[in-house]
């Protein structure tokens, strides 16, 4: 049976290139000032087809609160059979400047055994995922052993809230038992990884105002404040000498006891330059799993090109505040506006506009959905596979987390380090599709919501 299934989902491979194909030349940023609305609306047809042609007769597209569509959608499956709900979204990030990219963003297009193009591995890849194990199960003459649930967002990488608005509204649309969260991936090709822990965040914008108006720096000079000076002296208290964050108050020493992120790896993914040191004590997953991250976004300031010589009166920077599992981003945000405040110098005038707060989210790892997905991704990579968090955050988990407390929280996908999402030349390395699909397909063909059944 088992064979059958890796068979078929590899014989489905050059459709799931079809599938791709379509998908990314569909430009669904879900932002109309970039891109027009009609992409995100036949982006989300096209998902509503092809899960419908899959046995989902209840497919719908639903109108959430930011003006995206959610294609929701439920396949009924033996009576009294476990719930599994499957999540990945159609958006996508924009392009930038389409002059970095080595082939068009919206051309799937394939080079040295990968496919590139915007959405390849985030998050169409995913869906693709999705659907071609639930192929490769009807290729085989198998159904699913439960009822299925299908979502897939529209608007997740604007971060507007519209599911997390609908799973309040409505939420026996997401009423599962396991939910694999599709949006995550391996720490590496070929190496299974369940993402198991999601930092929160934390957004702040900081104004310093020091002086009425600008002032010619070579009469008041000295003795005048400069905003900007002031400004950054109030940042710089925000990290130690070996870069970690250092928030008043914050706790920033927590270790990571999953899987390991090796520094060498770190370096390439993250694009760090030769000669330029890691910053931070600990271990590189202490760091970006583990512990809370502060980063300077943008500083509003007079440009290098056109400035004159004049003292900068007003100055204003956007923090960015990660913070782990264990860690109330409200009040973590709190103890950020209490260290400005505390840290401006001279008596500048500060000010500090908090931004919408995002939980952290950290999974239960001791259910049978847990057992036995490790046991198919295990089956399916012939390795063992690994537990690792994601620096990132996802607020959908914890809003599901909040709504369904007893049920699993899984996150799995193709976005691989080597993926670039989110920058240009995304791509996806076509084995993690069909690896992860034919993964899906075995737990789809075998979980029992049994602690002690067999996988």
């Amino acid at each position: 049976m088992a064979e059958q299934l890796r068979a078929a989902v590899r014989e489905l491979m050059p459709r799931a290139h079809e599938d791709l194909t379509r998908l990314v030349a569909l430009r669904s940023v879900a932002d109309a000032r970039q891109f027009p609305p009609e992409e995100c609306a036949a982006a989300a047809a096209w998902v509503a087809g092809a899960f419908r042609e899959q046995g989902f007769a209840d497919v719908e597209a639903v109108q959430t609160s930011d003006g995206s569509a959610a294609v929701i959608g439920f396949r009924p499956g033996p009576a009294d059979a476990p719930t599994v709900l499957l999540y990945c979204h159609y958006d996508v990030q924009p392009p930038g400047d389409e002059e970095l990219w080595n082939s068009p963003p919206f051309t799937l297009t394939e080079r040295d055994g990968r496919w590139y193009g915007r959405g390849a591995s985030d998050c169409k890849g995913n869906l693709v995922m999705h659907l071609t194990a639930l192929r490769a199960l009807a290729a085989a003459g198998q159904a699913p052993a439960v009822n299925l649930r299908i979502v897939a967002e529209g608007s997740e990488e604007m971060g507007t809230g519209g599911l997390e608005d609908l799973l309040r509204q409505r939420p026996e649309l997401f009423d599962a038992d396991v939910m694999l969260i599709a949006d995550t991936g391996n720490t590496a090709v070929g190496e299974p990884t369940i993402t198991t822990s999601l930092r929160g965040i934390a957004n702040v914008v900081v104004h310093v105002s020091a002086l009425e108006g600008e002032v010619h720096s070579g009469v008041f000079g000295g003795p005048a404040p400069d905003a900007m000076t002031a400004l950054v002296q109030m940042l710089a208290t925000l990290h130690d000498e070996e870069g970690n964050t250092t928030v008043d108050g914050l706790v920033s020493d927590q270790h990571w006891n999953g899987v390991e992120y090796d520094a060498t790896p770190f370096r390439g993914d993250a694009g760090v330059l030769e000669g330029v040191d890691l910053v931070g004590s600990g271990s590189v997953a202490d760091q970006v799993w583990a512990r809370p991250a502060l980063t300077i976004l943008g500083i509003d300031c007079p440009p290098v090109v056109g400035s004159a010589a004049a003292i900068t009166p007003r100055a204003s920077a956007r923090l960015n505040l990660r913070v782990p599992p264990g860690t109330d981003p409200a009040e973590a945000q709190d103890l950020l506006i209490g260290h400005l405040l505390a840290a401006a110098p001279w008596g500048v005038r500060v000010s500090v506009d908090p931004e919408a707060t995002g939980m952290p989210f950290g999974a239960s790892t001791g259910g049978p959905g847990f057992k036995q997905l490790t046991a198919a991704l295990s089956a399916a990579y012939g390795a063992e596979v690994g537990f690792a968090g994601q620096g990132g955050s996802i607020p959908l988990c914890s809003a599901l987390a909040e709504q369904f407390p007893d049920a699993e929280i899984a996150l799995i996908g193709v976005e691989e380090p080597q993926c670039r999402i989110h920058a240009p030349n995304e791509s996806v390395d076509p084995s993690e599709i069909e690896n992860l699909a034919y993964a899906e397909a075995l737990f789809l063909s075998r979980f029992e919501s049994r602690a002690g059944s067999s996988s």
